[in-house]
């Protein structure tokens, strides 16, 4: 997260809220929000989410599956991700985020990312 410039900005019972910059950290090469660093912030939020979820001395989350659908892109500025939990159950949690350009509040990207909790 720290590589990326991302940053949990609030948490709820039921959703996370973290910023990314959109810089030479997260560009691809038209200078545009890179689809891999949207992606990471799904992971991340979503990984994030799920471990605040658990008691991380009996159990602990791997991402399993992300994805994630490109609806607009960003040069500069940020983002700000919205994840909210779908389903939290024993052995998965399924997150949704939303990721919009902090200056225009447009959606840029919306993804899952499925966990899988493990036993330690």
């Amino acid at each position: 997260m720290e590589q990326l410039g991302i940053e949990c900005v609030e948490i709820g019972n039921d959703f996370v809220v973290a910023t990314m910059p959109v810089d030479h950290r997260t560009h691809q090469p038209m200078g545009l929000l890179h689809g891999g660093a949207s992606a990471a912030l799904i992971e991340s939020i979503g990984s994030m989410g799920s471990t605040l979820l658990l008691d991380l001395t009996k159990e602990y989350p791997v991402g399993l599956e992300v994805n994630a659908n490109h609806v607009g892109s960003v040069k500069s500025g940020s983002v700000k991700a919205i994840g909210k939990i779908v389903h939290a159950g024993r052995k998965t949690h399924l997150w949704q985020v939303d990721i919009f350009d902090q200056a225009t509040n447009k959606l840029v990207c919306t993804g899952r990312l499925t966990v899988m909790i493990l036993q330690r």
